[in-house]
């Protein structure tokens, strides 16, 4: 589990919408708890801010490190796909975005950066340059720079297209429905993660994977994926145990934090 994973968790769990900045220290006391050394805390939160996911603040001779506008959308990402989107799309509806693309040769950072926008994003490709994603995507800021190479489509499938076929052919579907499968014998348990000291490091291990799985699925709609699809079981798996982890995680946060009001931070 990559120590940026695990902190982008603490920070959407515990520190995203209350406007701090927190200690160094703080972090190395809470992912010591999952195995994460203080040396590789120290440099993935370096590396944090030189990508631009957060800032540093001195306050006295302590290091404080606050959310960037950048983290906030991460976090913000991460918060509509664990609460509110959910994992399953039963929607009535069977409208799809298709993108098409025809870069230069000379443009082979710009294609590559692309593909792995709209794999974020819940694309995949039906052909060479011709990629689709369930439902109506704003592909605005995904082909951004890009001209007149990017062209983007609503659509609706019409006979004779098989759209479960068009959809095993695209979406690694066994692969995610392993990767549930796998969650759930991890945290589908009476005792799960027995191992971890305490609630804030079984949350952290718990979420931290959680949205590794669903920021790789796309949501296909529900008619289209096998009947014993396991992602909303393992939803609910998930949003109870967080809960039951909750207070003891909140109470052991409260006893580790260190922090100074991040003067820049405005609600909203």
């Amino acid at each position: 589990m990559r120590p940026q994973s695990v902190i982008l968790t603490f920070l959407g769990d515990h520190v995203y919408g209350r406007g701090i900045c927190v200690a160094s220290r703080t972090f190395i006391d809470a992912f010591a708890r999952v195995g994460i050394s203080e040396e590789a805390t120290r440099s993935t939160l370096t590396r944090m801010v030189r990508r631009g996911l957060l800032r540093r603040t001195r306050a006295g001779r302590r290091m404080y490190f606050g959310l960037t506008p950048a983290s906030t959308d991460v976090l913000r990402d991460g918060e509509r796909r664990i609460w509110r989107s959910g994992v399953v799309n039963d929607t009535d509806e069977d409208r799809w975005t298709l993108i098409g693309f025809s870069l230069p040769e000379s443009w082979q950072r710009e294609r590559h950066e692309l593909r792995s926008r709209l794999v974020w994003a819940g694309f995949a490709p039906l052909r060479n340059g011709l990629w689709i994603a369930p439902g109506e995507v704003d592909a605005t800021g995904l082909t951004a720079g890009l001209g007149d190479g990017v062209k983007v489509f609503a659509a609706e499938p019409r006979p004779p297209t098989d759209m479960h076929a068009v959809v095993a052919d695209a979406y690694d579907l066994a692969g995610l429905g392993a990767r549930y499968r796998d969650f759930l014998r991890t945290w589908d348990r009476a005792d799960p993660a027995p191992e971890a000291p305490d609630d804030l490091a079984r949350s952290l291990l718990l979420l931290t994977g959680w949205l590794q799985i669903i920021r790789a699925d796309p949501r296909l709609p529900l008619r289209y994926l096998p009947d014993d699809w396991p992602a909303e079981k393992a939803q609910r798996v998930c949003h109870t145990l967080h809960e039951r982890f909750r207070p003891e995680a909140v109470e052991v946060v409260a006893r580790l934090l260190d922090a100074v009001p991040d003067e820049t931070w405005t609600n909203g």
